[in-house]
């Protein structure tokens, strides 16, 4: 009797959970991989002088970057097969993304002396997303405000007056 009882309080084998990503995604596109990428970054594209290339480039060395503690270092002929552009254009890319103060390129060398890939450091980029998250935090929270405001009853548009208008008088 006691083994009865004992199988019938077993709690049942779980079933694997599924990730909100694998739902989205799928599970199959999810074993390959994937990368974490703040919001911000992508809201802030403009603010940080990013046209679509430089971002595409950025975004490539990010899928690198397993672990805080080590900076990724892809080679430019892999981010130029990827991109599908030349490695110079690449080259010139992650200069562009250095002169604005986001990456810093270490030069690597294997045991030998021999030359390796640079390694990037992205303590650039992770400390102006920090700088300007306080204003889109102030934004957002502005735009929630004026979100229920404008779902309030009664609540009007404010008219514009001759000086608040767009445009010459």
């Amino acid at each position: 009797m006691t083994e009865q009882n004992q199988s019938e309080t077993a709690t049942p084998p779980k079933k694997p959970r599924r990730s909100a990503n694998a739902d989205k995604w799928g599970a199959k596109v999810m074993e390959q991989g994937f990368c974490m990428i703040p919001s911000l970054l992508l809201r802030a594209q403009r603010r940080l002088h990013l046209n679509p290339s430089q971002l595409a480039v950025l975004l490539q060395i990010i899928d690198h970057w397993w672990d805080a503690a080590r900076k990724p270092y892809p080679s430019k002929k892999e981010l130029s097969s990827r991109l599908g552009i030349s490695e110079r254009q690449v080259q010139r890319y992650i200069t562009d993304l250095e002169r604005e103060g986001l990456l810093r390129r270490h030069e690597r060398y294997g045991e030998h002396g021999g030359r390796q890939t640079n390694m990037y450091d992205l303590q650039g980029l992770v400390d102006k997303l920090a700088e300007i998250e306080p204003e889109f935090r102030e934004a957002r929270e502005l735009a929630r405000k004026s979100r229920k405001a404008a779902a309030s009853p009664g609540w009007r548009p404010k008219k514009k007056t001759g000086a608040d208008k767009d445009g010459p008088s």
